[in-house]
């Protein structure tokens, strides 16, 4: 069997965490910052886990990380 090719768009938006869930990076923090408050913003750095339902999904698009 070859190699399974990397989904290379998954593997710049996402990381594998020590316990096999992915970590993502928050959207609504590219534009139009102004009318959002400072909380929004700070919170909104923060990264966010995958859910449990598009790990399977992820799984496959990123065999080998």
């Amino acid at each position: 069997m070859p190699k399974m090719k990397t989904n290379r768009g998954a593997a710049k938006r996402f990381r594998r965490t020590g316990s096999g869930k992915f970590k993502r990076a928050q959207s609504f923090r590219r534009h139009i910052l102004t009318k959002k408050s400072t909380k929004r913003k700070r919170h909104l750095r923060d990264d966010a886990v995958v859910h449990d339902n598009d790990t399977k999904m992820l799984n496959r698009m990123l065999p080998y990380v």
